[in-house]
């Protein structure tokens, strides 16, 4: 049985919202200069070129990329085989959100959903926990931001419906959601399962 102390679980958290709120990933970067390369409208090169820019900057001064910098997702992994040590594992979560949005001054966007009263630290993060085979903890960190978290949906079709069902909708709810959510913007979608399965697997 291994043993990893939750003060791990709550140091990796922090650095790793720290990185995503300051950097795009590799792929989504030559992704970006690979559209760019192809686009053929001048105002569709020059919004690339900005987002690439930004990037740059966000990358080298250590600011977030988005002035939105999110719901703290947290995905969670943990071996079957890993004993968690010295505290509560969800705490250790929040503890890593918190220090993380403290320290590189983010926004803190959680609030009540009908008081409106802000959390001031941006807790509680959104958990997903998952047991798997093993003696290792996995950790995946996703600073939701609210446009793109405002033009979600999710939806229950007809059998009948089929992949070309699938297809309009998806597509429908791209067009509905316009220029709202930044750029650059990943389709996430998730077919089968049930209504929060779903959801859970587009993130």
């Amino acid at each position: 049985m291994r043993e990893i102390h939750v003060r791990e679980i709550e140091e990796t958290v922090r650095r790793l919202f720290l990185e995503a709120n300051f950097s795009l990933g590799p792929g989504v970067l030559e992704a970006l200069k690979a559209a760019l390369e192809e686009e053929i409208s001048p105002l569709g090169r020059e919004v690339l070129r900005e987002i690439i820019e930004n990037a740059r900057i966000a990358s080298e001064e250590r600011i977030p990329l988005c002035q939105d910098t999110g719901l703290a997702v947290v995905f969670l992994e943990i071996g079957q085989e890993v004993r968690l040590t010295g505290g509560d594992l969800r705490g250790a979560v929040n503890r890593g959100v918190r220090r993380a949005y403290a320290e590189g001054h983010l926004r803190k966007s959680v609030c009540h959903p009908l008081s409106r009263e802000n959390t001031r630290d941006n807790t509680p993060a959104v958990i997903h926990l998952d047991l798997v085979p093993g003696d290792r903890v996995r950790i995946v960190a996703l600073p939701k931001g609210g446009g793109s978290e405002n033009t979600s949906r999710v939806t229950v079709l007809p059998p009948s419906a089929g992949r070309e069902g699938i297809m309009g909708y998806v597509i429908d709810c791209v067009r509905e959601a316009g220029p709202n959510p930044c750029p650059p913007i990943l389709v996430g979608i998730g077919v089968g399962s049930s209504l929060e399965g779903a959801a859970i697997m587009a993130k």
